[in-house]
């Protein structure tokens, strides 16, 4: 049987290490979310992305200038709607996203070497599941 609290516990564990691999450009968790997002669904309004992300308004608007400031994060008119702007990743936003990634991908890949051949079978096993999980939830309201 499934003991789902004992999973959820290992989850958080695992991302409170996750998401701390990376140790290019240091970010808050927020900016980082929201790089996130815009780099994986693409422009989006502010309402949007207020709706992905656990912020209020202000301070998603306020997160969102700092982003921009920084040359992350740009705006533009949304085509559909001329009073409203679309967010979406710079070029530098998508490079500082992108070389994360890669820096992520490169330290997971020094602890799973350090795995035996069948934990790392168990883990390739896992990515389904953990996507369709990933999937059931953003379709869960």
């Amino acid at each position: 049987m499934l003991d789902v609290d004992r999973l959820t516990t290992v989850i958080e564990d695992f991302n409170t290490i996750f998401i701390r691999l990376p140790s290019v450009r240091r970010l808050n968790f927020s900016a980082l979310s929201v790089l996130h997002t815009l780099n994986r669904r693409g422009p989006l309004r502010l309402t949007d992305l207020l709706a992905t992300e656990q912020l209020k308004q202000p301070a998603l608007t306020s997160l969102v200038a700092k982003l921009e400031q920084d040359g992350l994060v740009q705006r533009r008119p949304d085509p559909a709607d001329g009073r409203a702007s679309l967010l979406s990743l710079t070029r530098t936003g998508q490079e500082l996203v992108r070389s994360r990634h890669t820096n992520r991908v490169a330290k997971l890949t020094a602890l799973v070497e350090q795995l035996t051949p069948d934990e790392q079978a168990v883990l390739a096993g896992s990515i389904d599941v953990l996507h369709r999980l990933t999937a059931l939830a953003e379709d869960t309201p």
